[in-house]
């Protein structure tokens, strides 16, 4: 273990503990050769955008010189050019959403566009009616309209720059074209172009555009909020917010804090280090025992196999729900377990199954492997099924016992496959809502929490009862929601990039 450096007969000397050992001094070693890789990729990226944008802007500047009356004209009234030319069909489309963007701005955009610096100045008037006499309130401004109004005006703005754009090169391209003594493209070839050649983008407008709507918009104005201090105590149309920078994300990391126990700062660290125990364990306890489950099942000899492939899919289709919700009443204090315990003598106490902290923690990792060995087994078999038989028989005949020809076939057989699987049951067990807050609702809460936050909370259980408490702290729970992306980002990146699937793909083939 001199040297990260080996070579292949070398490693496939080492012994199991061994090789685990050489692969994480071969990871860290050429961990600082990567990270300075990363920071100089940042230069490189930012000069490429640069160019790019350069030679965005030196293609409406030469399109603009060359360009006659007509082209000049549509960077002011876009489809003028196309017009012109005798392209009715570009031409109206490109002036109607001009007309539609110049439309929303004046009567509509430009109002939220303007208050989107302070969120809104003044939230609600008293007035007084002349003719009754009654003090009303009047709501002026309100924050969360400004902020969302406000996101979509830029979104809008960045669409029409975009289509203006694209007016002002297929100007120029038509100029090229003119002067060359070709043919414009007519109406009726474009549309034919949408049905045949070009019918990849008529498939993917809509889906794309249903992504910007609900996906990418949403986004962003959630990355916004974690910029403000909106909270319960500033909470529209009553109160506005405001611009705080980057005071939420200091607060969580407990960034400039006097003491160590600052309440999101502490709360976070201690979460975000049960979330990935957590998301380890009910990965790979569910990984391993499912897939012994159905190496079991798969054994020549055994009888009864469609039978116990039967009962492992049946628990499968019970809804999840339905059974994490009867597992966590019979494991209560006052759950048939302790009963059924206490009536035989054995306990004399009621067991704290799910009311303790530590006990929490450990019966939610084993309800888990109950309630997730039955998939992993049926996507094992259909992976061992497909091992080819003559590997078995030749380690049989060299001599090799199970498990060897486990260590050396099946394992690795296994983890070329299922690699991107696991990868993304890990992501999934980092959000997986649904099983904590079922079993525990994140329970149970302690006092070292100053935060609505359990013992068996996950960060995605605590942004949701961050968003759902009296405080509703809905700045903090977008931060976290920020946090949780980089961290599932980050690792995917990291593992799924330097996996042997993906890095000797051609060897599966």
């Amino acid at each position: 273990m001199s040297s990260p450096n080996r070579t292949s007969l070398e490693y496939l000397k080492l012994t199991g503990p061994r090789r685990i050992l050489h692969s994480v001094r071969s990871a860290l070693a050429v961990l600082p050769k990567r990270i300075v890789n990363a920071f100089r990729a940042i230069p490189r990226g930012i000069g490429r955008a640069g160019k790019s944008i350069a030679s965005i802007f030196t293609t409406l500047y030469t399109t603009f010189r060359d360009g006659g009356i007509a082209t000049r004209t549509s960077y002011l009234l876009m489809g003028f050019g196309q017009l012109a030319r005798g392209q009715i069909l570009r031409g109206l489309l490109y002036l109607t959403f001009q007309g539609i963007f110049l439309l929303y701005m004046i009567l509509f955009g430009w109002r939220y566009l303007l208050s989107m610096g302070t969120l809104g100045d003044v939230a609600a008037e008293t007035y007084t009616d002349p003719e009754t006499g009654l003090q009303f309130t009047r709501y002026v401004d309100n924050s969360l309209l400004i902020l969302l109004y406000g996101t979509l005006t830029l979104f809008f703005i960045a669409a029409y720059l975009y289509v203006w754009y694209r007016s002002c090169r297929e100007n120029g391209e038509a100029e090229l074209r003119r002067d060359m003594g070709l043919p414009l493209p007519t109406a009726r070839e474009d549309i034919r172009a949408l049905t045949d050649r070009q019918y990849y983008k008529t498939l993917l407008a809509l889906p794309l555009s249903g992504i910007l709507i609900f996906t990418v918009i949403p986004i962003v104005f959630m990355v916004l909020i974690a910029f403000t201090n909106y909270d319960a105590a500033h909470l529209p149309p009553g109160k506005l917010f405001d611009w705080v920078g980057l005071d939420n994300f200091a607060a969580v990391l407990g960034i400039g804090r006097a003491t160590a126990g600052d309440r999101f700062g502490y709360t976070f660290g201690h979460i975000l280090i049960w979330t990935v125990i957590w998301a380890f364990f009910a990965t790979f306890t569910n990984y391993f025992l499912g897939m012994i489950v159905a190496i079991l099942i798969n054994k020549k000899g055994i009888r009864g196999k469609s039978i116990f492939r039967t009962i492992l899919v049946l628990t499968i289709a019970v809804p999840q729900f339905v059974s994490l919700l009867l597992v966590s009443r019979m494991f209560a204090d006052d759950g048939i377990v302790n009963g059924i315990l206490m009536s035989y003598g054995l306990i004399s106490a009621r067991i704290p199954f799910l009311s303790a902290g530590m006990y929490a923690r450990i019966m939610v990792i084993l309800i888990n492997i109950w309630v997730g060995v039955p998939y992993i087994m049926l996507v094992a078999t259909g992976i061992l099924l497909n091992i080819p038989a003559e590997l078995y028989e030749s380690a049989r005949m060299d001599g090799a016992g199970p498990l060897l020809v486990y260590r050396k076939i099946t394992l690795p057989y296994m983890l070329f496959v299922t690699t991107p699987y696991l990868i993304t049951t890990f992501i999934g067990n980092i959000n997986n809502f649904g099983v904590i807050y079922l079993l525990t609702g994140g329970g149970p809460t302690t006092l070292k929490y100053e935060t609505p936050a359990g013992y068996t909370d996950l960060l995605i259980t605590w942004l949701y009862k961050l968003t759902m408490a009296e405080s509703g702290d809905y700045k903090m729970a977008s931060v976290i929601g920020i946090m949780v992306f980089i961290l599932i980002a980050t690792f995917s990146l990291l593992v799924y990039n330097n996996t042997k699937s993906v890095r000797n793909e051609d060897d599966f083939q």
